[in-house]
């Protein structure tokens, strides 16, 4: 028998989620956090012409992809790297810069897979409490440990939808060490840049990292397209260990193309934002828990790990899916993705007769 080393076999596999419904019933998936439309008419456009010339290799340093970043978000070209989605950043980082004598730390309910790419460069992974299902900066300071490497927060959070705001993000980047990078994720930043609080601004110092990705509020979750803004020698050690070639032309193109059709991905967010807070007032109003979400999702706090169990079984069985999250530490949650108004309306709709019916 050919055995992996011995950190891989002993890893869990990366929980993905059960996507099954109900012989007779429409699969209706709001476990993936994907955008409730398609993306901007022009990415097709531009896609079908990128065909013609899917027999070359793609550029593998992102040029077209990378000045239109630059000029949208104001920021230098030559510091932004793109990846297959932004879990390809995050492996990559923990790669380059931990191994077996260092430690990452993340907020408890953090994204799972921060824990995956630090498993996988067998670094230990350390929790700091949150205050409630939000980033509390006093507990990760005081989480810090003498082999710290890096410190990853996703804001706004997934699976919690919260967010801390840029002066807590800069109190937590003052208070630690010169030593210790900070990985802010903002795979949902677009769904809160209307909040004016960017903070690009803090890769300059060279202990920072601000990564974002088009999976979500562009709506291109099958392209596979993440980016980051990276100090020079932050980005030099991260090349070494990427896939040179690791999006393709197509994918490449969709995403220039959704950048030049901003108010479509603005339109994309307001959308999102209503239909969020629609059925977030609906459930609050049928006495379900629901926490303030800065996302295109909304988590969902039941009494306990089993009422969440029964909850997501009632919702499975009409073919709707939502996410558990014992993964991220919340075995009383789930998390449900803002879907389609018909869509919401009916997990509304199925949680309240669960509710009512006596949670069985």
């Amino acid at each position: 028998m050919i055995r992996a080393t011995p950190h891989v076999a002993a890893m869990s596999p990366y929980a993905l989620a059960e996507l099954n419904a109900p012989a007779g019933k429409r699969l209706i998936s709001l476990s993936q956090n994907e955008s409730l439309r398609q993306p901007s008419p022009q990415v097709g456009k531009a896609v079908t012409r990128a065909m013609a010339s899917a027999h070359l290799y793609p550029d593998p340093e992102w040029g077209a992809l990378r000045e239109a970043l630059a000029a949208l978000h104001g920021i230098p070209a030559s510091g932004i790297l793109c990846g297959s989605g932004s879990m390809e950043l995050i492996a990559c980082l923990t790669r380059a810069y931990c191994d077996l004598h260092h430690a990452v730390l993340a907020p408890a309910h953090a994204y799972p897979f921060f824990r995956t790419a630090s498993e996988l460069a067998r670094a230990r992974y350390d929790l700091a409490p949150e205050d409630g299902v939000t980033v509390s900066v006093d507990a990760l300071l005081a989480a810090v440990k003498p082999d710290t490497r890096i410190v990853f927060i996703a804001n706004p959070g997934n699976p919690t939808g919260t967010r801390i705001p840029r002066a807590e993000l800069l109190r937590l980047r003052e208070g630690l060490r010169g030593d210790i990078m900070l990985v802010i994720d903002e795979a949902y930043g677009e769904f809160a840049d209307h909040l004016g609080e960017p903070v690009f601004d803090l890769v300059g110092r060279g202990d920072t990292v601000v990564l974002r990705t088009f999976s979500k509020a562009y709506g291109l979750a099958g392209m596979r397209v993440g980016w980051g803004l990276f100090s020079e020698d932050i980005a030099g050690e991260v090349r070494k260990v990427m896939n040179p070639n690791n999006i393709s032309a197509v994918g490449q193109t969709a995403a220039v193309a959704a950048l030049a059709d901003q108010a479509y991905m603005q339109e994309t967010c307001s959308i999102t934002a209503r239909l969020r807070h629609g059925f977030s007032k609906r459930l609050r109003e049928a006495s379900f828990q629901i926490t303030e979400s800065f996302t295109n999702f909304a988590l969902v706090r039941f009494g306990g790990a089993r009422e969440a169990r029964l909850a997501d079984a009632a919702l499975r069985a009409e073919g709707v899916v939502a996410r558990a999250q014992s993964g991220a530490g919340l075995p009383d949650c789930l998390r449900i993705t803002v879907g389609t108004a018909e869509e919401l309306d009916l997990a509304a709709s199925l949680l309240k007769r669960w509710n009512d019916g006596g949670k069985t």
